[in-house]
Formats: structure tokens, C-alpha cells, sequence
């Protein structure tokens, strides 16, 4: 999201882009164990590609983070997420 510039000597306020803050779903949703067998919660952290989504993307905190990314990994390998796609 940039801010588009305005042409020298138009004059005028700039419009303010305000972004809000990510929360993270797991600490809202107060769970402490993200279960890798839950596809369906974990199809979610995972675009079409088949990467993990980054915390700065999914707005999801550091620990919640590094569980989610083992319990993608761990899905993966017993063939309930694919590696990549198609």
C-alpha cells in the first residue's frame, strides 16, 4: 500500500492511510494446540503455490508461528497438505 504523490504545487491535504494492526487468530481464539491433523484450519496458512504464509501476511504471532509451521510440515509429510501444487 503506497501513497500515490501528488503533482508540485497542487496544494490540498494528503489522504491518510491508516493500516490496522493484525491480530493473531490462535491467541483470539485462545488455542494452545494447532492439531496437524485439522486440514482444514491449516489449508488456511497455505496459498494455491503450497507455501507457508508468512507472519507478516497471516498476522499471526512468533510461537503460534513456529507451532503452525511444524504442524504443516508434519501434514505434509504423512500426505494430508501437498508439498506444492499441481
Amino acid at each position: 500500500m503506497a501513497y500515490v504523490s501528488k503533482p508540485a504545487g497542487s496544494g490540498g491535504p494528503r489522504k491518510q492511510f491508516i493500516r490496522r494492526k493484525k491480530v493473531c487468530k490462535f491467541c483470539v481464539e485462545k488455542i494452545d494446540y494447532i492439531d496437524y491433523k485439522d486440514s482444514r484450519l491449516l489449508f488456511q496458512f497455505i496459498p494455491e503455490r503450497g507455501k507457508i504464509l508468512p507472519r507478516r501476511i497471516s498476522g499471526v504471532c512468533a510461537p503460534h508461528q513456529r507451532k503452525l509451521m511444524e504442524a504443516i510440515k508434519k501434514a505434509r509429510n504423512i500426505a494430508l497438505l501437498p508439498f506444492t501444487a499441481d
